[in-house]
């Protein structure tokens, strides 16, 4: 397992080296976005909306904000992203002819996820920081590791995504069916506690929900032990579970 992993690092290695050449570029929707959402919803909708759950507006969305960057950071990179590497630049057959296997690569891509969407939750925190909605600062210590936790199980559905469509415009309907469901349905946007009891159930289904949940408990500083244990238990759970599902699908393409 430890070779495993360090050939692994080498696929992550070589996702850094080409991320890297456009790397304003590459960040520059990770400030961009969740500072546009700020102002047009947090500061255009903020002044309808006296008070959510005894906060502004603004400072209710901000840990979504985060969260959300993590869900489509490692989407989009583990499908979209894979998928080109995969079939278009022929990138994990070359590393198949080297000492590098399918578990090496699988190990690989969710360690790149992992780390880009810590680094990417960091970055929207930064932003967040100096909007004035970071009200303890320490907590950027602990948003990447809930950030590239949140992004594995998302990682997964990513390269579920991969290992089922027969062409890249077919992710437009996981996306449409999948991904911004689970964007706009996990509180986001507004309190699940002000919904029926039956959606809240279904929206326990969904990963990115219980990494939006753990944003929240640090933002708005509720952590508590219980809190910490189920969300970040279930967060783990989804990614052990989709992770290993996504890691046969995607050895029967890459072997075939």
């Amino acid at each position: 397992m430890i070779e495993s992993l360090k050939l692994g690092w080498h696929v992550v290695i070589r996702n850094w080296t080409v991320y890297k050449k456009d790397f304003l570029a590459n960040i520059s929707p990770t400030v961009a976005d969740p500072s546009l959402i700020m102002v047009s919803l947090g500061l255009g909708l903020g002044p309808l909306v006296q008070s959510v759950n005894g906060m502004s507006y603004l400072a209710f969305l901000a840990p979504g904000l985060v969260a959300s960057t993590a869900l489509f950071t490692s989407f989009f990179e583990s499908s979209y992203g894979f998928y080109v590497r995969m079939t278009y630049e022929s990138v994990f057959k070359a590393m198949l002819t080297t000492p590098i296997g399918v578990r090496e690569v699988v190990i690989g891509e969710f360690l790149w996820n992992f780390l880009k969407g810590a680094m990417m939750s960091l970055g929207v925190g930064l932003v967040l920081l100096a909007f004035g909605l970071v009200t303890n600062p320490w907590i950027l210590l602990v948003i990447p590791l809930v950030g590239g936790l949140t992004a594995l199980p998302c990682a997964a559905l990513g390269l579920l995504a991969s290992s089922f469509v027969k062409n890249i415009n077919q992710f437009q309907t996981v996306y449409s069916f999948l991904i911004a469901p689970i964007y706009f349905l996990s509180g986001v946007f507004f309190p699940l506690e002000t919904m029926p009891a039956a959606f809240r159930s279904i929206v326990q289904i969904s990963p990115f929900s219980h990494g939006v949940s753990l944003m929240q408990m640090l933002f708005w500083n509720r952590v508590n032990a219980a809190g910490l244990l189920w969300h970040g238990g279930i967060l783990v759970a989804f990614g052990v579970v989709l992770g290993l599902w996504s890691a046969v699908r995607i050895r029967r393409k890459l072997v075939s």
